[in-house]
């Protein structure tokens, strides 16, 4: 019986077995979405760096970059992490190198788990069917904002928890994620709709990021971390 952990923040990372596990890095609105979508839609590989500096040396290499902050594009980049910027026929065969406030800094404080994976509700049902295939112990990092608890992330976690057939050991940060997925699920935008994070979103004019965000099952594909970039998972 394997265990399923949740980590509610990438600054309790630390306090989890991640060396031996597989993690799922969850950053619903909008960088583990956009991520997925950028895949599916043909990236070849998609680089995650923490900081806009470092996505920056990249630059007259022939990459796209991609930088947000605050959830806004950042000055002088060629989009943020909107989805709709990572659509067929801006990235096919293209790499992007991105950085976001909480999404990529995930990813990076994750990179010395057994296998590091994107998920979001576009490929919930690819990512569960996958991880049931697992025998690894999982956590389920949520990006959160800022290091604080978010509800989007946390509730995706729980969808995932919820779907697993497989009989696994649940800390109580799963316990409670699956809790507050099973009270949001018979409707996910309006319960969402009251994340912090949704009204940031709102201010910023890009209700239909949230929308799209909050599809469920529209994708196949689930980005796996291999060296320094995020490619499309084999299975």
């Amino acid at each position: 019986m394997g265990k399923i952990s949740v980590c509610l923040s990438p600054a309790l990372i630390h306090l989890h077995d991640i060396k031996n596990s597989i993690v799922v890095v969850i950053d619903i609105f909008r960088a583990s979405t956009s991520m997925c979508y950028g895949i599916a839609n043909g990236a070849v590989g998609i680089i995650p760096v923490a900081e806009v500096s470092t996505c920056a040396i990249y630059k007259d290499h022939g990459y796209l970059l991609a930088a947000e902050r605050n959830g806004e594009v950042v000055d002088g980049f060629d989009f943020g992490n909107s989805p709709f910027s990572y659509v067929e026929e801006k990235v096919k065969g293209k790499t992007i190198v991105l950085t976001t406030t909480n999404g990529t800094k995930a990813i990076h404080l994750s990179k010395e788990a057994k296998c590091v994976v994107v998920g979001s509700f576009l490929n919930l049902t690819a990512l569960c069917s996958w991880l049931n295939r697992q025998q690894d112990d999982i956590i389920l990092v949520c990006a959160g904002w800022k290091d604080n608890f978010n509800l989007e992330d946390t509730v995706f976690a729980g969808a995932v928890i919820h779907r697993l057939e497989a009989q696994h050991t649940k800390d109580d940060a799963a316990i409670a994620a699956e809790s507050l997925y099973l009270t949001a699920a018979d409707n996910l935008h309006q319960y969402l709709e009251q994340s912090a994070h949704s009204a940031r979103l709102k201010h910023l004019g890009v209700q239909k990021d949230i929308d799209f965000c909050l599809q469920i099952d529209i994708l196949q594909s689930i980005p796996i971390l291999k060296g320094d970039r995020l490619v499309a998972l084999e299975y």
